[in-house]
């Protein structure tokens, strides 16, 4: 069974979120991705203390997906510097992942 991955990233908009989760699952690069916010997000920007209210896109891939994954967000995404975190998914029940894989690979189950 192929690694599977969690990649975040945050967008200022829930329009951008939408609109990068919809391309990255019509591209078949995501199985999934889940938008929540808005979130508060605080952190250091050229030297300076922001805040500011941001979506957070949790997206369901494989690893050997993520370089292409990295690729559209880069491409789509409004900022600068976006966050982009890869997480491992280090195990998950067998109906999910087998649902994950089919989805990246263009089945049309469930």
């Amino acid at each position: 069974m192929a690694d599977y991955v969690q990649v975040q990233t945050t967008l200022e908009g829930r329009a951008d979120a939408e609109r990068l989760a919809k391309a990255l699952v019509e591209r078949r690069l995501a199985a999934c991705v889940q938008i929540l916010g808005p979130i508060q997000s605080i952190y250091r920007w050229k030297g300076g203390l922001e805040t500011a209210e941001e979506w957070l896109c949790l997206i369901k891939t494989r690893r050997d997906f993520y370089p292409r994954v990295e690729q559209a967000i880069l491409e789509l995404h409004p900022y600068e510097v976006p966050e982009i975190v890869v997480l491992p998914i280090t195990t998950g029940s067998k109906a999910y992942l087998a649902w994950l894989e089919d989805q990246l690979e263009g089945g049309n189950t469930a």
